[in-house]
């Protein structure tokens, strides 16, 4: 949801609402990389973990016959060099209204995808600038 208020904010030439200062760091990922993660697990047949244990289960797998991967960039970008990307790709400049962390805000995210690496050989790539530009085109 940010880049579509950020953009419309952006070319409107209202403030964006910047939460925790701008101390976010988001791994953002193009929609292209998820499509291809989904493509290659979907010719990959899950198998059962035989050494899985109730008492100490293993939450990505089972004795059933799935497995559970993340599919994200794994390259947390700070919240300012992604707006400062979206500037430049829109050619404009932006009113940051700096304001503290929202209440149940998370300051970080990244996907941990070396299950999905391991298993596929598949890493989701696209940079957060091309993203951008692919957004903003």
């Amino acid at each position: 949801m940010a880049p579509f208020k950020f953009t419309r904010s952006i070319l409107n030439g209202e403030p964006i609402k910047v939460f925790n200062y701008g101390r976010h760091r988001r791994d953002f990922t193009y929609t292209d990389d998820i499509v291809e993660g989904i493509l290659r697990v979907l010719d990959r047949l899950a198998t059962p973990n035989p050494e899985w244990k109730p008492s100490n289960p293993d939450v990505s797998s089972s004795k059933a016959p799935w497995s559970i991967y993340n599919i994200g960039n794994q390259s947390p970008v700070e919240l300012m060099d992604y707006i400062s990307a979206l500037k430049k790709s829109l050619g404009c400049e932006a009113i940051n209204e700096f304001l503290p962390i929202q209440s149940g805000d998370t300051p970080d995210t990244c996907a941990d995808v070396r299950r999905l690496t391991n298993d596929t050989k598949y890493k989701p790539s696209i940079s957060v600038e091309e993203v951008v530009n692919y957004f903003v085109e």
